[in-house]
């Protein structure tokens, strides 16, 4: 996917908003079923750089206009002229575009959720995993094309699929292009939920409602130490809980809970 009629000159969007601490991203260009331009991916950074520092946000939702997610990163586009680039253009550029997008994902301090719907593919599946909950329409697929493409998985693949639903089938997706329906990727533990798609604005809705109303700098450190642990051992990932613990008894909402707690009622958190 991604490489649909190279005629169609849809430069596509990539919109952001923010609506009650929610930023709202939507991957706009359904012509080419929202398959991403340099200038798309350019802003996603951007984007997502601009809100690690934005304390009014509480979550981030990303989504696809139309019926599908994303079809990764426009290749067709990228070579459709006869003048090569020069040597080593990718390790130059990708480090601080499509890679950096999925760095800031499971980096940034707040949680991010993606709903899937139509084709998740390449850099499209790679942030649907990237994600800390991606609830998918039943009838959607994911699908890692390289090999059908000649060249090399990117953009986290290799380290994200055999984490998320082991070696065997990591390597179905990333060896032998196997495509996966949404509601494997969810028996497998690749996504968080799949959902008929007459539920998925609903269930997306209240995952990003219920989100937004965490103990925000508690969920940002919680998703850091998660992500940690992936590579330490256990005396070093509960060394690093106890200075998340420092850090989140500090903050306004731990003392809002502490209180709830013993008023017996439910908290208001304010994520701060």
């Amino acid at each position: 996917m991604g490489d649909s009629d190279p005629s169609d000159s849809g430069k596509g969007t990539l919109t952001a908003s923010i609506d009650s601490g929610v930023l709202r991203i939507v991957i706009d260009r359904p012509s080419r079923r929202n398959a991403m331009t340099h200038a798309m991916i350019d802003t996603f950074v951007q984007t997502l750089t601009d809100a690690a520092t934005d304390d009014s946000l509480r979550v981030v939702h990303i989504r696809g206009a139309g019926g599908d997610f994303c079809t990764g990163a426009d290749w067709v586009a990228t070579n459709k002229t006869d003048q090569r680039p020069r040597a080593g253009n990718l390790i130059r550029r990708i480090p601080h575009t499509a890679h950096r997008v999925i760095e800031l994902v499971t980096t940034i301090h707040l949680p991010v959720v993606c709903t899937v719907q139509g084709w998740a593919t390449g850099l499209g599946c790679s942030l649907a995993l990237a994600a800390d909950f991606t609830v998918a329409d039943d009838s959607a697929v994911f699908w890692e094309p390289f090999m059908a493409r000649g060249f090399t998985p990117d953009s986290g693949s290799t380290w994200l699929l055999p984490r998320l639903m082991g070696i065997a089938r990591a390597k179905e997706m990333l060896l032998l292009g196997e495509k996966v329906s949404a509601t494997q990727a969810a028996d497998w533990g690749m996504i968080h939920r799949s959902v008929d798609s007459s539920e998925i604005d609903t269930v997306s809705a209240a995952l990003v409602d219920r989100l937004a109303g965490g103990p925000t700098v508690a969920i940002g450190l919680a998703k850091a130490a998660i992500n940690f642990g992936q590579g330490a051992s256990l005396t070093e990932s509960m060394n690093h809980e106890l200075s998340d613990l420092e850090l989140a008894c500090r903050t306004s909402d731990f003392k809002e809970g502490l209180s709830a707690f013993k008023e017996r009622r439910t908290p208001d958190f304010d994520g701060r």
